[in-house]
């Protein structure tokens, strides 16, 4: 069972779900945009019965009650500070760390500074940064497939984001393989008063650079799909140079950007055999 709280944080209420057993090792799960906590629903089910305490929020910007004015409140030292501060208020001494898209971005810079607190660490589609911004330098194709960050810093972004009921995102949602029912549930949240204003600020207030992000020297497992349209091949596979810990690629043939809704029964798999086996290393 699912539980739906409201944790407060530094002024701001974040939505959270929580599953499993309240003494197992906890997994923090972290979603990117456009979507919501929503998208682990299959995989905080499966780590809930495995024994795990599985804590799923809605982001900054995406809670309803942590939509602050103004894009530096969006700053990515303050998303990365909004995750830890969520495990400790809910009195979590360490966990396994799991992060899609930006979701993997915030997931990865809270591996590189709070490295004593994480036993495993899982990452979709995102690529390190560091080896993010070297594809960004030295694969002419990389900078295409990242068009959409420019395009949300444009003056008009939020107006044409909000286009016939958030029209552009649900579009960009299904032809990317996510199902109809699952891309509406996320559509209703940004559709808020302030929501897809406050995701599409993480890109707006993105000054961060991602070349000084130190490798990860955690146990870690990076999931990739061929058809990504975001992150390509060349990224991918740089992210074995910043990870000097255990490092597992798996490379999931014909899976796009958005592979926890389009292969789920894939990552959960995944997902649940690497965790399992950092379950019983020491912290």
């Amino acid at each position: 069972m699912i539980e739906t709280r409201c944790v407060s944080l530094n002024g701001l209420e974040f939505t959270v779900d929580i599953a499993g057993h309240e003494h197992g090792q906890s997994v923090l799960l972290l979603h990117g945009f456009p979507e919501s906590r929503y998208m682990w629903h299959p995989q905080v089910e499966a780590l809930a019965a495995a024994g795990f305490r599985v804590i799923a929020p809605d982001q900054r910007g995406y809670s309803t009650g942590a939509r602050p004015a103004g894009e530096d409140s969006y700053r990515v030292e303050l998303i990365v500070q909004d995750a830890v501060d969520l495990v400790d208020a809910l009195g979590v001494a360490d966990f396994h760390l799991v992060g899609h898209d930006w979701g993997g971005q915030i997931a990865w810079l809270v591996a590189a500074g709070h490295a004593r607190k994480i036993r495993t660490l899982s990452i979709l589609s995102r690529p390190h940064p560091a080896a993010f911004a070297r594809a960004m330098a030295e694969d002419p194709q990389q900078p295409e497939r990242s068009r959409h960050h420019r395009f949300l810093k444009d003056a008009d972004a939020y107006h044409r984001m909000r286009v016939d009921g958030l029209r552009p995102l649900r579009e960009a949602l299904e032809t990317q393989h996510v199902p109809p029912e699952i891309a509406a549930v996320h559509i209703a949240k940004l559709a808020e008063p302030g929501g897809v204003e406050g995701a599409i600020n993480w890109y707006r207030a993105s000054g961060f650079t991602g070349a000084l992000t130190p490798a990860i020297d955690l146990p870690t497992l990076y999931i990739w799909g061929t058809e990504d349209a975001t992150v390509g091949q060349y990224a991918a596979e740089l992210t074995s140079d910043y990870v000097t810990g255990p490092f597992r690629f798996e490379i999931v043939e014909g899976a796009g950007h958005f592979i926890v809704d389009q292969c789920p029964d894939i990552v959960t798999g995944l997902l649940l055999d690497h965790i399992r086996q950092g379950a019983d290393s020491p912290v």
